[in-house]
């Protein structure tokens, strides 16, 4: 089945492109356009695409705007919004990932990328460009103390925990089962509680989640399950 896209970004000749470069593409389809952050949101409900590419910087509401809403609606409860920018933000980094999007990329990205980075985030993963995603980290270097509880942390088993440290820490699937001893389709199972408990959409937001609440630290791989905080 191909991955439904609605693109959104005030400028026509940056829509075209994508839609070209979209419609190259056997297994991807574009169901509608908007040039705006409000027009993005209500076609979004409307045609429930798989994913969004919304550009931030729209007159009226903005893309970060527009995916908060989106998001927060149930009837987008479906579809993912891969931020397109031109703006190397970092503040836009932070936004955008608590506003719910699943992914972020430049729009100088190379065609490739851009495909890629849809099916990625149609597929249930998030994707953050990697120069961003030093710099996310980073700035969590920089931020105030971790918050020491949050609501379906302690509902987390010791298991799922661990699953937890180890996506922070930019583990695949793969890498935990191997970690762990288990298998992918055990960590797959381990990884979905962990983000249904804590009402996560997907890997970004459990990394993001982790360095705010101190679960990990940036530059240390030393999982914290069995220390003083009292989290099991």
């Amino acid at each position: 089945m191909s991955v439904r896209v609605v693109i959104a970004d005030d400028q026509a000749l940056v829509r075209e492109g994508f839609r070209l470069i979209l419609r190259a593409q056997p297994d991807l389809e574009v169901v509608g356009e908007a040039a705006d952050g409000r027009e993005a949101v209500e076609l979004a409900l409307t045609l429930t695409p798989d994913v969004v590419l919304m550009d931030i910087r729209m007159p009226g509401l903005d893309g970060l705007e527009a995916t908060r809403r989106l998001l927060a609606d149930r009837r987008a409860a479906g579809t993912r919004v891969l931020i397109l920018t031109t703006f190397d933000l970092d503040a836009y980094v932070y936004e955008a990932l608590h506003a719910g999007a699943s992914g972020f990329l430049l729009k100088d990205a190379p065609a490739e990328e851009l495909t890629a980075g849809i099916r990625v985030v149609a597929s249930g993963d998030a994707l953050l460009a990697p120069s961003i995603t030093r710099r996310l980290i980073e700035g969590f270097v920089r931020r105030p103390p971790p918050i020491a509880s949050a609501p379906g942390l302690e509902d987390l088993t010791a298991r799922e925990l661990e699953v937890l440290e180890l996506i922070a820490q930019g583990c695949s699937n793969a890498e935990i089962a191997a970690r762990l001893v288990i298998s992918e389709a055990t960590v797959k199972t381990h990884a979905a509680h962990v983000f249904s408990k804590l009402d996560l959409r997907d890997r970004v937001h459990a990394v993001v989640f982790a360095y705010e609440r101190g679960i990990v630290q940036p530059g240390n791989d030393t999982p914290r399950s069995g220390d003083d905080s009292g989290w099991s």
